[in-house]
This record gives C-alpha cells, sequence and structure tokens, in this order.
C-alpha cells in the first residue's frame, strides 16, 4: 500500500486557530446568574423574617406593659384608697376622670386629651415603654356580689391602658371595668 502525501497549501486559514463556540462561558454566565438570584431571595427571606420576628417582639413588649399598667391602675382602686369621684367629663388629676360625655370622642381615641397619667416604665432588650393608663368613674349604682353578700351598690370605674410606644414600635390599648365597694 502506498500512500500519497499532498502538498500543504500556504493559504491563511491554514494557519488560523480553529475559532471556539464559547459554550462553557455561556453555561458558566447561566450559572452564576442563577445562583446570584437564589442567594438575593435567600437574603430577601431572611430580611423579612428577621422584620416579623422584631415586630412580634415589639408587639410582646407592649402588650406585657399595658397589661402591668392595667394591673397598677386597678390597684390604685382596693380600699381604702378609693379615688375621687369627679364630675362627669371632668378629669381634675391626671389620670383619674368622670364618666365619659354621652356622645363625645372616647378618651382613648382622642388625640387632644392629655389626661393620661404615666405608669412605671418597662425595659425589654433595649426597649423602654412608658406605659400610661386613665381611670373613668362610670356611677356607684351597679349591684354586685362581693364575697356572698348580695344587695350591694359599688363604684365601678373602666380602666384604660395604653403601652404610648414610639412611632415606629407597636401601640396596645387594654381595658377592663373594675368594681369596688
Amino acid at each position: 500500500m502506498m500512500y500519497r502525501s499532498y502538498p500543504r497549501s500556504f493559504s491563511s486559514s491554514s494557519h488560523r486557530p480553529i475559532a471556539q463556540q464559547g459554550v462553557a462561558l455561556v453555561v458558566a454566565m447561566i450559572l452564576l446568574v442563577v445562583m446570584t438570584l437564589l442567594g438575593l431571595g435567600a437574603m430577601r427571606s431572611v430580611t423579612l423574617e428577621e422584620k416579623m420576628a422584631s415586630n412580634t417582639f415589639d408587639r410582646s413588649v407592649s402588650f406585657q406593659s399595658a397589661e402591668a399598667t392595667l394591673r397598677e391602675a386597678e390597684a390604685l382602686l382596693e380600699p381604702p384608697a378609693v379615688p375621687p369621684t369627679p364630675a362627669a367629663g371632668a378629669c381634675p388629676t391626671a389620670g383619674i376622670c368622670g364618666a365619659p360625655v354621652v356622645g363625645a370622642t372616647p378618651r382613648w381615641e382622642d388625640a387632644a386629651f392629655t389626661g393620661w397619667a404615666d405608669a412605671t416604665p418597662v425595659v425589654s432588650g433595649g426597649i423602654t415603654v412608658t406605659p400610661q393608663y386613665i381611670i373613668e368613674y362610670l356611677g356607684n349604682t351597679f349591684p354586685c356580689n362581693l364575697n356572698n353578700l348580695s344587695n350591694l351598690t359599688c363604684r365601678r370605674y373602666r380602666v384604660t391602658a395604653r403601652s404610648n410606644a414610639n412611632a415606629d414600635r407597636a401601640s396596645v390599648t387594654l381595658q377592663s371595668v373594675y368594681a369596688t365597694p
């Protein structure tokens, strides 16, 4: 068998390197974009969960401070320390008010109302909340049954406590109706 040898041509195309397709670069770039999108999605999810946990903590601190203030204000109503009974609509002492005026905006919803009394501040996790309360005298014609004694008339008070948190924090308002002989 005989092999023939052909002369090489010296054209410009024979010295050029073979052109690469660049498929590996395109695949790497697509994978990089996909990984970046996954990382951004994970960061967004973690940030959202962090905000939700922070809001839950703020609400819990606000609720606990409002509840503690409600109990603190109710303790002021325990005998023998019975608060004065102001006239309807009047608030001569911070935190102690007479019966609400029928048809008027409730005091706790009135932004112009200044009769709130400050309670003991609550500090938790670097957050300081100074809760406030108002005690409204509702009258003494409320029938009650205390200590198995019937036919008593009790004084009735509505106690409203709010956490009074900053504008960027959760705020909670709680109320109770408290009767005392």
